[in-house]
């Protein structure tokens, strides 16, 4: 039977592979114009914790406020990739500016108060005082003596929401935008060979779903008890868990496969397979991941005199790079690289050869989440800094001011530096990697081999702690909802929209790829021009946003 109209189908698989190509990228771009560009979500934060800081916010209206957030926090990040592609640093320049031209006057005012002898907001005694300092002092002594929180305790961190928020954002931006042609090639995912934006977002999901993901590690590791974990590990059970866990996200991986094969949607072979997708690695992350717990739980117990989160930490860490660094040794010293790359990919291949890349790129994902899981377990749970009492306070305030001080002190001397030396440890193991002349690797997301998994590391790392930095100069706020207290909850500094992706991740990376193909189905994307296709791209990302922030209004939080 002839088809009935063969120009229309023609002119169709013309499109598809038009888009094939259009969407892979050889060359990729340079690590400082990513930096660039991806500075610019952390620039947005600082001048949104600005306008909180100065109380600007405040008397807003609801819908201003959720303007002001939706032009800062999401429309920043996606003209960072489209029409400042080209200027990055104009636009970091843009929203960094006003936020020190606003913090400026509250330096003066600080200044103008300890030349007063006044106390300050932070109600601290000043230097012209010494009856003020004496109380300040006796304050102190009282809520070393008064502490709320225990080390090990689960708060809220407000840099972490923002950190992933901001990252879920870029991630449902770009994939869309990458369809067109106002989105640089050098952003796109590189074939082989190189870094791009679009590489490090795959990657840095990865990471953030090993960061939260420590939050449950550590609430597992405060209910056992010593005696229950020397009879033995229930691996059956815990494998069981892990396995219905990724029950969802696989379903989601063979939607997907269903409908890009039906639909005959546009597809690059060569990032993770004929058959596989992300959702596939998403899916075997939890039963490989549980059962690196279980030997790192069963080693725990033999050796019960280390069991610090420091410790659970490096292990996960040693266990990270181990398995990284046998898997590039496999890739260099066997055919297993040739294997990858070049062989041929015939109607008659069997699985493993059709969807190569994704299978064994699934080995450094793997290692990713693991060393977000490792920082998690750092940064997720409070450190006690100083030796405390566990008498509870007479007042609720005092309570609240107590927590408040402790927190911030812990973010000074045990957050941040453990941050920035984690950053360092991984980009000088990067640098040497990729430099030294024994090794001269190339990163290569397609692999997802060991200078890739080093980049994601470090590169994420880096990301906490300028969120964390910027935390430091927001508003006070206290960490327990149960206290009364003038100063913020840590829920309210956060942004709204960056809280609410946050609540809802992976629903609203699904819901974003649903669009995604939506729009691509309904639209000549590859054709269509700049202004057209910003205003299609800002109407997805305001629509994006009014169902994250109308899930977490509702209390709709799903999990997949």
């Amino acid at each position: 039977m002839d088809d009935p109209d063969p120009a229309a189908r023609a002119e169709a698989l013309s499109y598809k592979l038009r888009k094939e190509a259009f969407v892979s990228n050889l060359s990729g771009s340079s690590l400082t114009d990513i930096n660039l560009v991806t500075l610019v979500a952390a620039s947005a934060i600082l001048l949104w914790t600005t306008l909180s800081k100065r109380d600007l916010l405040t008397g807003s209206d609801g819908s201003m406020v959720y303007a002001i957030d939706f032009l800062l926090n999401v429309c920043a990040i996606l003209f960072a990739f489209t029409v400042y592609a080209s200027a990055p640093l104009f636009l970091n320049l843009a929203l960094v500016v006003p936020a020190i031209l606003l913090l400026l006057p509250l330096q003066q005012q600080t200044r103008s108060r300890r030349s007063k002898g006044k106390p300050t907001p932070d109600g601290t005694a000043q230097n012209g005082d010494a009856k003020a300092a004496g109380n300040a002092e006796k304050s102190s002594s009282q809520s070393r003596q008064g502490a709320v929180l225990q080390p090990g305790a689960l708060i809220v961190r407000p840099f972490l929401t923002n950190y992933r928020g901001a990252m879920l954002i870029a991630t449902a931006l770009a994939i869309l935008a990458v369809d067109f042609r106002i989105f640089p090639r050098r952003f796109a995912k590189v074939e082989t060979w190189g870094t791009s934006l679009m590489d490090l977002g795959v990657g840095s999901f990865v990471f953030s779903g090993g960061l939260v993901g420590a939050r449950a590690v550590i609430r597992d590791g405060q209910s056992a008890s010593s005696a229950r974990q020397q009879q033995g590990v229930n691996i059956a059970g815990r494998m069981f868990a892990a396995c219905r866990h990724s029950v969802p996200l696989f379903m989601l991986g063979i939607a997907r496969l269903i409908s890009v094969k039906n639909l005959d949607y546009a597809e690059h072979v060569t990032e993770y397979g004929v058959h596989w997708n992300f959702f596939f690695t998403l899916g075997f992350l939890p039963p490989f991941v549980e059962a690196v717990d279980c030997c790192l739980t069963i080693f725990r117990s033999r050796d019960a005199a280390k069991t610090g989160p420091r410790a659970r930490s490096t292990r996960y860490d040693v266990v990270a790079l181990l398995i990284s660094l046998i898997y590039e040794l496999i890739l260099n010293n066997t055919n297993l690289l040739a294997f990858i790359l070049i062989a041929p990919r015939t109607p008659d291949s069997d699985l493993l050869t059709k969807n190569r890349e994704g299978i064994f790129s699934f080995i450094g994902y793997l290692s990713i989440f693991l060393s977000g899981r490792s920082t998690g377990i750092l940064v997720c749970q409070y450190q006690n800094v100083t030796s405390t009492k566990t008498s509870t306070p007479k007042k609720a305030a005092q309570a609240a001011e107590i927590e408040q001080q402790q927190v911030i002190a812990e973010r000074k001397k045990v957050v941040l530096p453990t941050l920035l030396l984690r950053t360092a440890i991984y980009a000088l193991l990067y640098i040497l990697a990729t430099n030294v002349r024994a090794t001269n690797l190339i990163v290569s997301r397609r692999l997802a081999n060991i200078p890739y998994v080093l980049w994601i590391i470090a590169y994420n790392n880096a990301q906490l702690f300028l969120f964390a930095l910027i935390e430091a100069v927001g508003p006070r706020f206290t960490f327990s909802k149960q206290y009364t207290h003038e100063s913020l909850s840590a829920a309210d500094v956060v942004s709204p929209i960056m809280r609410a992706f946050n609540r809802n991740g992976l629903a609203l990376f699904l819901l974003a790829n649903l669009g995604t193909g939506l729009v691509n189905l309904t639209m000549n994307t590859l054709d269509m021009r700049n202004g057209a296709a910003m205003a299609v791209l800002v109407g997805y990302a305001a629509a994006l946003s009014v169902v994250a922030v109308g899930m977490d209004k509702a209390g709709v939080k799903i999990k997949i």
